[in-house]
């Protein structure tokens, strides 16, 4: 699978949240950890403007979001992208722990790693629904698309 869709680095998507709860945990201010997360964002893949339409935007983020997803095999892949710095990193971060992974094991990784890595909880609180909105976006396509 290619640009503009995520390939995971991690084994998996436990393997991946793990990694993300140690590199957070290197920053001991959460401004540091925004500036990384930011960082993250701007290393998404280009995301076609074509796909920055009604039909490709996440309901419930006060940023705009859009998030595309296609099968490859048993693996679903996502491409995602943000209008807002803050929100492309936490893209960024959901789709290194889904993209890429059967349908099973995204339908199996609960977003409660969100609240876990104390993301959630450091973000305003229209961005914490929004995060949580692009993680069930993305379970709804793994069960649409794990099913069909």
């Amino acid at each position: 699978m290619e640009a503009p869709f995520v390939v995971p680095q991690d084994g998996t998507a436990a393997e991946a949240i793990a990694a993300i709860g140690e590199e957070l945990s290197l920053f001991e201010e959460w401004m540091e950890r925004y500036e990384y997360i930011i960082e993250l964002g701007r290393g998404l893949p280009k995301f076609p403007a074509e796909w920055a339409d009604d039909a490709h935007r996440v309901p419930g983020c006060q940023s705009q979001v859009w998030l595309e997803a296609r099968a490859e095999g048993e693996a679903l892949y996502f491409a995602g992208a943000s209008d807002a710095a803050i929100v492309s990193g936490l893209v960024a971060l959901l789709l290194r722990v889904y993209s890429g992974r059967p349908a099973s094991e995204i339908l199996a990784t609960s977003p409660q790693f969100l609240r876990d890595l104390g993301l959630v909880q450091a973000l305003s609180t229209n961005r914490g629904n929004g995060v949580e909105a692009m993680a069930q976006a993305i379970l709804r396509r793994a069960g649409a698309m794990g099913s069909g």
